[in-house]
């Protein structure tokens, strides 16, 4: 959220100076668009000739020259007879336009290129000759090419191994031999504009230590010739930018609406809970197909996993300049935590803590496989359980702590949440990141929850106003605790005192221990009514009818 409000900031006072000076090419340029029914046949000195394809040539002595005054300037340094080789040749172009993606990789290769991409998502054919690699020798699954980058509007655009098609066969006529090819897709999030110019930027390396190098950058600019571009009608006038975070909600609309449906579903279970729990299959049914839409969707998908620096953050915007529009920039997350809020103060944490936490709910329903599969579990006497409460709230508190000396600092030390690790990097991680998620996880296969239970200081942070709910749903009888203590050997996390009380600060409203409250032939209690309702000498006429 800094980074795209810090570049939003940048972009549009740039744009500003921009009009001030009277530089209105920068502006009318970002007005024209892409002429995507541009299609005639073209070979490749007509492409090449037009700028649809263009071309960087390095030499060695270019290299050369360039590391001049580094540290790099005596590394790998070519004789003077070798200044005039090839260090790359390199072309490249924008395919989506079917003049230069047709004519360049043939009708059935471009119609399957097409059908890969994504709505925005735009192609470049990247094709070379030379020694050095546009693509490189270190690249590894998973990472990033460090060798080829695009630039528009000061924004820098790199590619990952799914960014990445292997470009085989050029059947374009007069087309030279490539060593090296591929196609590169820049995706609808990176907000490229090929309307606009931009440059493909190559990165030379040289190792000056150990684990030091020097890079030196080659730039080559990119504009689509004037026929493939639709230009703005000259009576045309600019409207007024909207507001970056609108512009992110209207991108993330589909997120948007499938989470709002999914809580209008979820406040729906809370507020008939009295008749869901009369069908316990039913209800535990929809609360495992719950987790896995928490886990897949709100987790990975939308990246909707909230954390304790969102505390610290909204808290410290409190104390010093607070804006509306800092929060909104994430529309998922907003809306999350407004709806959190909410439910925290007409019921307690339990609603987010048991519902809606994509690692709270990858933890459970670790353990509910574990336990189909009978794995044994491990539970904690109540009276260590009770104190081991304490940690997340020490934990709290020391980031708290923390933050009021330094925010960076305490955003390190919430490294002790795994969400960011699990859901927003894919474990994609250095292992010790990674390690602390998957024990964690782990640990939950013998004791559900664990790091809900005893670590979490988000969980820490909700349970403090839970304090203030307004409605306690949850219904207990005289007889809970004393004698009974069914509900309380049931609960798997132990939100249940042996007196009978539930604990809200730690109860996840999982509502099995309502279950168990209106099932007459399970729950002590009611098993006692109905016998006492019993006519003593029912047993006798009974046994005289049969």
């Amino acid at each position: 959220v800094t980074i795209m409000v810090v570049h939003e900031a940048i972009l549009r006072s740039a744009k500003k100076v921009a009009k001030a000076v009277g530089i209105t090419s920068v502006d009318s340029q970002a007005k024209a668009t892409v002429n995507a029914n541009h299609n005639e046949e073209a070979d490749w000195l007509t492409l090449t000739g037009n700028g649809a394809i263009r071309r960087l040539l390095l030499h060695q002595g270019d290299v050369d020259t360039a590391f001049v005054g580094t540290e790099g300037e005596s590394l790998n340094a070519t004789e003077p007879e070798q200044k005039q080789q090839t260090f790359i040749d390199l072309y490249y172009g924008y395919l989506n336009i079917p003049t230069i993606g047709r004519n360049l990789l043939g009708d059935s290769e471009y119609q399957w290129l097409m059908s890969e991409l994504q709505p925005g998502d735009h192609a470049i054919a990247v094709m070379a000759n030379g020694e050095y690699s546009f693509k490189g020798s270190g690249y590894v699954r998973g990472g990033i090419f460090d060798r080829l980058q695009l630039v528009q509007d000061g924004t820098y655009i790199s590619f990952r191994d799914v960014d990445y098609y292997r470009l085989s066969d050029l059947y374009l006529a007069g087309i030279p031999d490539f060593t090296e090819m591929a196609i590169f897709i820049a995706r609808a999030d990176s907000e490229f504009n090929p309307a606009a110019p931009w440059e493909l930027e190559l990165l030379v390396r040289r190792q000056t230590g150990p684990i030091s190098s020097l890079f030196v950058n080659f730039n080559s600019h990119y504009q689509l010739p004037e026929p493939m571009l639709i230009q703005p009608q000259p009576e045309a006038t600019a409207e007024e930018d909207i507001p970056l975070w609108v512009s992110i909600w209207q991108q993330r609309m589909f997120s948007v609406s499938v989470l709002i449906g999914s809580l209008i579903l979820l406040t729906t279970v809370i507020f008939l809970q009295d008749w869901f729990v009369r069908y316990p299959r039913l209800l535990h049914n929809l609360r495992h197909i719950f987790l896995i839409y928490t886990v897949f969707f709100i987790g990975w998908y939308a990246l909707g996993q909230l954390s304790i620096v969102n505390v610290l953050t909204f808290a410290h915007a409190l104390m010093t300049d607070f804006r509306w529009e800092l929060f909104l920039m994430d529309p998922i997350i907003f809306i999350l935590w407004g709806f959190t809020a909410a439910t925290i103060i007409l019921w307690g944490r339990g609603i987010f803590c048991g519902w809606l936490c994509p690692f709270g709910a990858l933890q459970e329903l670790l353990n509910v496989v574990a336990r189909h599969f009978k794995v044994k579990q491990i539970e904690v006497p109540f009276y260590i359980h009770e104190r081991l409460w304490a940690l997340k709230y020490i934990i709290l508190l020391g980031l708290f702590g923390i933050s009021l000396e330094s925010m960076a600092t305490a955003e390190r030390y919430a490294e002790v949440e795994p969400f960011k690790t699990t859901f927003l990097l894919f474990f994609q991680r250095e292992w010790w990141f990674a390690s602390w998620a998957l024990l964690l996880l782990f640990a939950s296969i013998f004791t559900r929850k664990i790091y809900c239970r005893y670590l979490c200081p988000l969980g820490a942070a909700l349970a403090i106003p839970t304090k203030l709910r307004l409605f306690d749903w949850l219904k207990r009888r005289k007889e809970c605790g004393n004698p009974c203590q069914l509900c309380a050997v049931e609960c798997e996390i132990q939100a249940i005192h042996p007196d009978g009380t539930i604990n809200a600060n730690e109860c996840h409203h999982c509502l099995d221990c309502q279950i168990t409250y209106h099932n007459a032939e399970k729950c002590p209690p009611l098993i006692n009514k109905a016998k006492k309702r019993k006519p003593k000498n029912s047993d006798r006429i009974d046994a005289v009818t049969i």
